[in-house]
């Protein structure tokens, strides 16, 4: 049996029209019969291009509005026959159904009309119910039809009939069927997660189509990938191609400066997810230059964050560092010429999309979903637990550190002080190694705790951090809570002139 087959015949019921005239075009140089139905069929007539509606096959005219115009055994019959069985051929014989070869059908924009805010009747609407099945008989019977799916296909589809005067190959085939199965399982996707966004059936389901080979995973030996829509989210202006490791940096850079979007100039230097240097300030230059004070080592080959417009002077202060990333709204046109002066680094405009609102992780055999954590402690959150209440530039300090807290690798604690990161413990086996590793950070580079702020991710058990922060000077804290032993802390911090506010809310990130 030969595995190539040369169409005679083709379905097009399409959507999206663009990209479509060169192939009906070319169906007409070759021969092929064309079938079609309502606008696609109107769209190649006008091209002054013979064509068969579906309505004359059927002898069934569109009806309910649209709904229905190929569910019919005489089209559904004319593509899933099988070309080398005898018994069938003879039913297409007896009951007059013509034979199929190419389908070129694409779906009603489900998600697009989602996105738009459109009402649940237009929604409804746009759940294909022809297209769907179109899709799915055709590629099922790839043995013998060729099934096109998507516009983004047109281009390709019309180099294989061109090249090949209509004849495609088995291999060919069964290519566009994977193509197709992947179209159709996406839009099902969608409108089941459109059914269930209020999570009554406990079930997964994702689909993005959008897939990039990566250079590599964490490490050379690990194959990495990235799905998802990188150009809706970010303009790439310059440098290298993003690796795995570069955009986990990017997803927790973006997350933080998140929490600072409507502030004042803020700045965030990010290694390895965590923050080592963060400032807020009057200029973003300033806010830069303090950023960097913070950690000046770790800063080396990091990823940099700004939730305002990149000025020249910043980035000159930017240039003199090595980093793989830089992110920012906008960037001034001297600014931008600066930082273009390293041709491997990234530099990225960041645009405004929605993000998803839950995180996915593998785990075990499976995987774990849940919330993302929206909770931003604010002024009106701090319930004060100590005798001395914090001062405003202590209650400013306490929000910045909190900020920070939560995006930090658990066991965490944050010291900082007007407005700026002094240091941080991250990914601390118990809280007091956290406490320990950020005073030493702190001391490291010069810092003075006194008047700081210290902020945790989750209650202190016992009062030994609030007494070593106390010895370095800390004169602040914000914790969420909870322990039955918080009247310890309290007590200390009390007994030594400590302010202390609880916020109700825990900030792990494991």
């Amino acid at each position: 049996m030969s595995t190539t087959k040369k169409a005679t015949s083709a379905l097009i019921s399409v959507f999206h029209k663009d990209g479509l005239a060169p192939i009906v075009k070319k169906f007409q140089e070759l021969g092929i019969t064309i079938y079609s139905t309502g606008g696609t069929e109107k769209f190649v007539r006008d091209l002054g291009i013979d064509v068969v509606p579906v309505e004359d096959v059927t002898s069934y005219p569109s009806i309910l509005g649209g709904r229905v115009k190929t569910l019919h055994p005489k089209v559904f019959g004319g593509i899933l026959n099988r070309q080398d069985n005898e018994n069938d051929q003879k039913q297409l014989a007896e009951f007059e159904i013509p034979q199929i070869d190419i389908v070129i059908v694409d779906l009603y924009p489900f998600e697009k009309t989602v996105a738009s805010g459109a009402s649940e009747q237009d929604i409804i609407e746009k759940i294909d119910i022809g297209g769907i099945s179109l899709i799915r008989a055709a590629a099922k019977n790839f043995k013998d039809v060729l099934c096109v799916s998507s516009m983004e296909d047109y281009t390709e589809v019309l180099e294989l009939i061109s090249a090949n005067n209509g004849t495609t190959t088995l291999e060919d085939r069964k290519r566009f069927a994977a193509k197709s199965f992947n179209v159709s399982s996406h839009y099902d996707t969608a409108i089941f997660n459109y059914f269930n966004k209020d999570k009554q059936e406990t079930v997964l389901k994702i689909s993005e189509t959008n897939g990039q080979v990566l250079r590599y995973g964490e490490n050379p030996h690990q194959k990495g990938f990235f799905f998802g829509d990188f150009d809706a989210m970010f303009d790439k202006l310059h440098g290298k191609e993003l690796s795995y490791n570069n955009l986990l940096d990017v997803d927790a850079a973006v997350n933080l400066m998140g929490e600072f979007k409507n502030d004042e100039p803020t700045f965030a230097i990010l290694k390895h997810n965590n923050a080592c240097g963060l400032a807020s300030r009057s200029s973003l230059h300033q806010a830069y230059v303090d950023a960097l004070a913070g950690d000046p080592v770790s800063a080396f080959g990091g990823v940099l964050i700004s939730n305002k417009e990149i000025d020249k002077a910043t980035a000159e202060e930017i240039h003199k560092l090595f980093c793989e990333v830089v992110i920012a709204p906008s960037y001034a046109a001297d600014a931008l010429e600066i930082l273009k002066g390293k041709k491997n680094r990234i530099i990225l405009i960041q645009n405004e999309v929605e993000l998803p609102q839950t995180s996915v992780r593998t785990c075990l055999n499976g995987v774990l979903v849940q919330d993302k954590d929206f909770i931003t402690d604010a002024k009106a959150d701090l319930k004060t637990a100590t005798k001395t209440a914090p001062t405003t530039q202590e209650v400013e300090d306490l929000i910045f550190a909190s900020k920070l807290c939560k995006h930090t690798k658990s066991n965490t604690i944050v010291l900082a002080k007007n407005k700026q990161l002094y240091a941080s413990g991250t990914g601390q086996t118990s809280r007091v190694d956290a406490l320990n590793q950020a005073i030493h950070k702190a001391n490291t580079f010069n810092f003075d705790l006194k008047g700081a702020v210290m902020a945790s991710d989750a209650f202190f058990p016992f009062p030994d951090c609030v007494e070593i922060a106390g010895n370095s000077g800390i004169s602040s804290v914000i914790q969420p809570g909870g322990s039955i032993k918080d009247e310890l802390s309290v007590e200390y911090c009390n007994s030594n002139g400590i302010s202390m506010v609880m916020t109700g809310t825990r900030h792990f990130k494991h």
